[in-house]
């Protein structure tokens, strides 16, 4: 995944710091497309790489300064407010056509102000050479992530956790904390990760570094934003629509080709709503299972439709289950263990996208942050499987923050941020649902609107009434009435149906998995929302690499003769283990690709 990595206050020969860097920089290439670079500032003892997307937003560093006085090495992406654009045009400054050349002059401009006016989904190290100071920075949300490591006086970080271990060997074990957490929830929080002595930067973290002290504050925190006096309910319609329409058109920018990733739901139509015209130069798709088309497919072709946009149909094909191993173990190492072996679908799919676009447009986080929707919860693994998770304590999520908060602080950066980096070791990937005026303004938003889609759903109708027309995935939209709301009903049944087939049923109600799931696949409804079907292909196309590596796996805290007795009883049918199944293969890959061997490609 295109990343930042360095060394600062080494006290070793610069050509060793520089190999060691170079080391690490070589570990975030994973793709032939992705390009790097190094760099040494000798007057800080700092030894920095890059990696990024050929063509992408951080490609063409390193971003200088006219004077030369600044330089800027920079993970992701960023976007010039209007007003911004407009100070730096007026001191002279020339905007390229594409690129990140305007932040180091932002930066001349702002001084200490420019860390907080940054919007987007970054990390940076940015180096001030007649202040002799380096700033080590990540975006508010920490969702462009810095692992971070000190000892022996020198400070390693990087955007992948696998270019530390790749030069200092002791932080190659587990961290147990790390590993509960993971068993519980399947991700790690705050700044705990897998790996013993590795911490995670939270989001606004500030390095301020000198030749002679290191200091680290941030530079925000949510409660600047929760501090925000609430709008009643036609106050906040009426700025989300002036704040919308204004927002979106910036994520078409310094973009050749944008692809627009197409669902049944509402938040990516929003976002076609407020694009207006300039949808046309998008490029749709949407992604498909292996033996049917879901509802989102015949959604989503309705859509392009009424937006006169192309549409492709990217499908799961029998390829896909003969490179599984592979496309597992990419996964798992690609994300350090954050996505597991049974999310090796996001690099398959991602690689069709890349060749629609480089860029991903998406919905992704609309409802996070804009309805309180939630998916942030305990994995309810069997008891049998480890005693790790209790052993060290219960982590509890907190239901007394904010909503917003809670979405954009936690569930997406640290739930949801696998998935996000897996995509992203293939394209760029961008949503305005994390803009900073967006989330902002979410905080405003009065109860019955944050708990509920009608606001969403005014808002396409009032853009575009054709798609407006178009009824969602669950039936939310179209027409009202008596027979709209019995379609909506059936909609919405069929789509649980599915999912707790597919997920499994509550451990209440777990005796009944078995038969529950011949009735759904007797009706035909299995695979029909959830394209998905790991419990099926783990049955099936995915027996053997399961039984494989659930035979490899023989770390210490798996109660072995459960993890050797779950697959028989999966493959009968007698018990969902999906979840089960995938911590053991996930962190085994870990285990065999990130902490036994050096993990450089």
């Amino acid at each position: 995944m295109p990343g930042i990595v360095g060394i600062v206050g080494l006290q070793l020969p610069p050509e060793e710091c520089a190999e060691r860097v170079t080391r690490m920089t070589r570990s975030l290439v994973h793709e032939p497309f992705h390009q790097s670079g190094t760099a040494a500032f000798p007057e800080l003892n700092i030894h920095a790489g890059w990696v990024s997307h050929a063509g992408s937003f951080a490609a063409d560093q390193i971003f200088w300064s006219e004077s030369r006085k600044v330089a800027l090495l920079l993970a992701g992406e960023c976007f010039c407010s209007p007003e911004l654009r407009t100070r730096l045009v007026q001191a002279g400054h020339q905007f390229g056509t594409s690129g990140g050349g305007w932040l180091v002059r932002a930066y001349e401009e702002l001084g200490g102000k420019f860390f907080a006016e940054l919007n987007g989904l970054f990390s940076g190290l940015l180096v001030d050479f007649q202040q002799q100071r380096a700033w080590l920075f990540n975006d508010r949300y920490g969702i462009e992530r810095l692992y971070w490591h000190e000892s022996a006086g020198a400070l390693y970080f990087a955007s992948e956790a696998k270019a530390l271990l790749e030069v200092v060997p002791e932080l190659r074990n587990f961290d147990p904390q790390g590993v509960a957490q993971y068993l519980q929830y399947g991700c790690t929080m705050g700044e705990q990760t897998l790996f013993q002595g590795v911490r995670l930067a939270p989001g606004a973290s500030l390095w301020s570094i000198t030749p002679s002290s290191r200091a680290l504050r941030r530079y925000f925190t949510p409660a600047q934003w929760e501090a925000q006096p609430a709008l009643n309910a036609a106050e906040f319609e009426s700025s989300f629509r002036a704040t919308f329409d204004r927002v979106v058109p910036r994520y078409l920018e310094h973009a050749p080709q944008v692809g627009i990733s197409l669902t049944g739901g509402l938040d990516t139509r929003m976002i076609l709503a407020a694009l207006g015209p300039e949808r046309a130069k998008l490029n749709s798709y949407t992604f498909c299972g292996l033996t049917r088309e879901t509802v989102d497919v015949t959604i989503a072709r309705q859509v392009a439709d009424a937006c006169g946009m192309p549409h492709q149909v990217l499908p799961i094909n029998e390829d896909f289950f003969r490179r599984f191993g592979d496309y597992a173990d990419r996964t798992v190492r690609h994300t350090d263990g954050c996505f597991g072996a049974l999310g090796a679908h996001e690099i398959y799919f991602h690689e069709q996208a890349r060749r629609v676009a480089p860029v991903r447009l998406t919905g992704n986080y609309g409802s996070e942050i804009l309805r309180s929707m939630s998916t942030f919860k305990p994995l309810g693994l069997s008891h049998q499987l480890s005693t790790l998770a209790s052993s060290t304590g219960q982590q509890r999520i907190s239901s007394a923050k904010h909503p917003v908060t809670f979405a954009a602080f936690e569930e997406v950066p640290w739930n949801l941020f696998g998935t996000l980096a897996a995509g992203r070791s293939q394209i760029s990937f961008r949503t305005p649902y994390l803009d900073n005026e967006i989330v902002a303004l979410a905080y405003r938003a009065p109860q019955a609107l944050r708990t509920s889609h009608e606001g969403a759903s005014r808002y396409i109708s009032a853009k575009d009434r054709a798609l407006g027309s178009i009824p969602t995935d669950r039936g939310v939209g179209g027409a009202t009435g008596p027979v709209e709301m019995i379609r909506r009903t059936f909609a919405e049944l069929v789509c649980k149906l599915d999912y707790h087939y597919s997920e499994g049923l509550p451990r209440r109600l777990a005796a009944l998995d078995s038969p529950y799931a011949a009735i759904v696949n007797g009706l035909g409804i299995a695979g029909s929302h959830k394209l998905l079907q790991y419990r099926r292909w783990l049955q099936k196309e995915l027996a053997e690499f399961a039984k494989e590596r659930l035979t490899a796996a023989q770390l210490p805290f798996w109660n072995q003769s459960f993890v050797r007795s779950m697959h028989d009883q999966h493959v009968a049918g007698r018990k969902n283990y999906n979840r089960e199944i995938n911590a053991v293969v996930t962190l085994e890959t870990v285990s065999r690709t990130l902490l036994k061997h050096a993990p450089s490609n």
